[in-house]
């Protein structure tokens, strides 16, 4: 059944950046987590841990994506609108902008192709 299903390749490009840029914010919210708050000062201690968890989380529906999994596409809506509260919260300006384009970069390459779209795919 897996071979059915051939994906456009600009959405697997897309969703290996993803991977990739999610799991590198995971591990830069980690290393650098006192550069992050001494640059944040007024940031309450729950926003670095809640940021992690968002690029851990992005990072599963990437992959759930890249397995056909239609609730990876949902997950990440349901981040970016979750981001956007807390960076709308620490008034960090570009996450905003991130997590919005983002989604709707993942939307387009989800129909992207003719007899390879990925959207119908999607179970």
């Amino acid at each position: 059944m897996a071979d059915a299903k051939k994906r456009h390749g600009c959405l697997t490009a897309w969703l290996v950046l993803m991977i990739v840029a999610n799991s590198a914010s995971a591990l830069f919210y980690v290393l650098r987590s006192e550069t992050i708050r001494r640059s944040l000062p007024n940031a309450p201690g729950w926003a670095l841990p809640v940021l992690i968890i968002f690029a851990l989380f992005n990072l599963v529906c990437a992959v759930a994506v890249l397995q056909w999994k239609k609730w990876g596409f949902w997950g990440f809506c349901a981040s970016a609108v979750a981001s956007l509260v807390v960076n709308l919260w620490l008034g960090v300006g570009m996450g905003i902008v991130g997590a919005v384009i983002g989604v709707l970069l993942l939307y387009g390459v989800l129909h992207i192709g003719k007899e390879n779209k990925g959207w119908p795919r999607l179970e």
